[in-house]
């Protein structure tokens, strides 16, 4: 896997998320997916959030479902977002 900053991330109708720069899947539910991205942890919410694809090896992933929010954490540390998310 690339070690790159490049990031693309193409929301269709709120519907439809395709996202690159994918390191890692720390956690998902259908109203929230939390992952590790090569420009900082980054929570996706909505309702009925599906992880359509993922391809790690190409740091790739889809979601499908309605997406309300999109919001990075410089913070750096995914336990502690995880910790204030997950409350």
């Amino acid at each position: 896997m690339e070690d790159n900053k490049e990031q693309k991330l193409t929301l269709s109708n709120r519907e439809y998320l395709e996202l690159t720069g994918v390191t890692e899947v720390i956690n998902f539910t259908e109203d929230a997916i939390l992952l590790e991205s090569n420009l900082g942890n980054l929570i996706i919410s909505g309702e009925n959030l599906h992880v359509k694809h993922l391809d790690l090896e190409n740091s790739q992933l889809v979601v499908t479902g309605y997406v309300t929010e999109l919001k990075y954490n410089q913070e750096g540390k995914a336990e502690n977002f995880i910790k204030r998310l997950f409350k």
